[in-house]
């Protein structure tokens, strides 16, 4: 299954370097809650594989937060990542 990488994990004043909000095309938080506790892999181009986990639902509109073991770079931003 596809997911996109929307934004970092952020607040007002610190951003969450290894937490991303990913959009798995669900609608609501029911949906979404599903999906705690899966596996993430974004892939880069050069063929580097940075690995995560779902960790818990962001909002009410269906997006999820995944903590990955290290930082995506920036360009991981609008890039599909996969969900297993």
């Amino acid at each position: 299954m596809k997911g996109k990488v929307i934004q970092f994990r952020r607040s007002r004043k610190r951003i969450h370097e290894r937490h991303f909000i990913l959009n798995v095309g669900t609608k609501d938080i029911n949906e979404a809650e599903k999906f705690v506790g899966r596996q993430v892999t974004w892939k880069s181009p050069a063929g580097k594989e940075i690995k995560g986990k779902i960790s818990s639902p962001h909002g009410n509109k269906g997006l999820v937060r995944a903590i990955f073991e290290k930082g995506l770079p920036g360009q991981a931003r609008n890039e599909e990542v996969e969900i297993r």
